[in-house]
């Protein structure tokens, strides 16, 4: 920084007490007015001062503002219910123990009103992968996630499958050349509106966050995200009205990269400063909708969720230009969201799906297996005991560390050259023995969705190096 912009004395004339409060305040300053003329800075902390009580519920100033004003921390305390609420658990004997505690807690949170679990299900931070919880005009961050909007985005082209078979070396180029994983960005980003939007300068958390932003648009993540050509066979009476068949199609998986995973960061310590809960379900700490924290949450959330989506989009331009092929058919949904929707009584609920598949009354998504595992095109059946939901792939087996340490490169290679597989990149922590039988988690959740088609993955990129594993 090269200059200062105020001091612990500063403070202290304009009245704040010397303390911690003081130390607070210019944390504060430093981490999110650096740029700001010093004179906006003081206003800012001379109305924080006045009246603290209006800004307990800040996202930027709520930790200064508890500091002056220490009693209104009792306020802020809420116990959990001793009795939780009965929920729905679809495969419960496919799921973990502690993946089920984390939803016993969240079923007893005071602003609960119903949930369920997918078959999918896996131990997470807060409420867990694959958990559907509902509650009273309140969102959870770690309810909806750290990757927020993450999605899968699906398109299909009229081609059919002996293109695949013959072209298997032009198609694994046409990943390396037009995708970016991890740290990789484009050198020339496609512009996208979303990048326009107001809420940039609007929210101080987004104003640093912008540029990132912008470089990173059109590439995915890391883990378990991908983009990958395979094939998907249609059945005969489909949505689309298209022949039974298989079809050239490119599957990808992604999320909102390092602009979501700030915005759940930031948000998710406001939520524990302002929402205490006892130590087991500290995570599942939740911002009021009527607040200015929780409204700026909200916001920043479906910005994130756009952003996801644009960055699928520009994959799947950029794939269909190199293809020199227009869509068939596309289809996108996402998961690690939360939605305004009513139940069936008719009560307005906040449905956080971490991990979970929207499958309302014909709504179409996409259920993943793993990168030799089949996914599904689905079609919702609106199932109230879900709250509307599906799985949002097979859910993993095995933890990323118990994969590491039981699978090798060999294991992965044979299983890859067994179905015929092309990897390109990819981790044994993505291995698809440390994933569930996908076919098996559908059979758990018929009740939930129709599936429409299927969709074979034949190469797939993921982030790393550009070989399948050697031994």
């Amino acid at each position: 920084m090269k200059r200062k912009i105020l001091s612990g004395k500063d403070l202290i004339k304009l009245g704040y007490p010397e303390g911690r409060a003081v130390g607070i305040a210019i944390n504060t300053v430093l981490k999110h007015f650096r740029r700001s003329e010093k004179e906006e800075i003081f206003e800012f902390l001379k109305n924080v001062l006045t009246n603290p009580k209006l800004f307990v519920n800040d996202s930027i100033w709520s930790k200064v503002a508890l500091e002056l004003v220490p009693t209104e921390k009792k306020s802020l305390v809420h116990e959990l219910h001793k009795k939780r609420l009965d929920y729905r658990i679809f495969g419960a004997s496919e799921i973990e123990e502690s993946a089920r505690n984390q939803m016993e807690i969240a079923m007893k949170l005071p602003i609960t009103i119903a949930g369920a679990l997918m078959p999918d299900a896996h131990h997470g931070y807060g409420l867990p992968i694959g958990g559907v919880l509902a509650t009273r005009n309140a969102v959870i961050p770690y309810g909806v996630g750290v990757d927020i909007g993450c999605r899968m985005c699906l398109t299909a082209y009229a081609i059919d499958e002996k293109f695949l078979e013959r072209h298997r070396s032009n198609l694994k180029q046409l990943l390396i050349d037009n995708t970016c994983f991890g740290r990789e960005t484009f050198q020339r980003p496609k512009e996208h509106e979303v990048l326009d939007r107001k809420l940039f300068q609007e929210i101080t958390v987004l104003k640093p966050l912008k540029g990132k932003a912008a470089q990173q648009i059109g590439s995915s993540g890391s883990g378990n995200h991908f983009v990958e050509f395979g094939l998907m066979e249609l059945k005969d009476s489909n949505e689309w009205q298209l022949p039974s068949g298989k079809y050239l199609a490119l599957l990808s998986h992604s999320g909102s990269r390092g602009l979501g995973a700030e915005i759940a960061r930031h948000y998710t310590r406001v939520a524990k400063q302002i929402c205490l809960l006892p130590g087991e379900a500290a995570s599942l700490a939740w911002l009021d909708l009527d607040t200015e924290a929780g409204q700026e949450y909200w916001q920043a959330m479906n910005l994130a969720g756009d952003y996801a989506s644009a960055c699928h989009h520009q994959i799947h331009e950029r794939m269909a230009q190199a293809l020199g092929e227009r869509p068939l058919l596309q289809v996108e949904n996402h998961h690690n969201f939360a939605w305004r929707e009513k139940l069936g009584d008719g009560t307005d609920v906040i449905v956080h799906r971490k991990g979970a598949t929207p499958a309302g009354t014909g709504v179409l998504g996409i259920i993943p297996g793993s990168m030799t595992a089949p996914g599904f095109v689905v079609r919702g059946k609106g199932e109230a005991s879900s709250l509307n939901s599906a799985s949002h792939g097979a859910g993993r087996l095995m933890s990323r560390g118990a994969a590491k340490q039981n699978i090798t490169n060999k294991m992965v290679k044979q299983e890859l050259e067994r179905h015929q597989v092309i990897l390109l990149g990819g981790g044994l922590d993505e291995a698809p023995m440390a994933y569930k039988d996908i076919r098996q988690v559908m059979r758990y959740q018929h009740e939930l969705v129709d599936v429409l088609g299927e969709f074979t993955p034949k190469i797939v990129r993921m982030c790393g190096g550009d070989t399948s594993p050697e031994d």
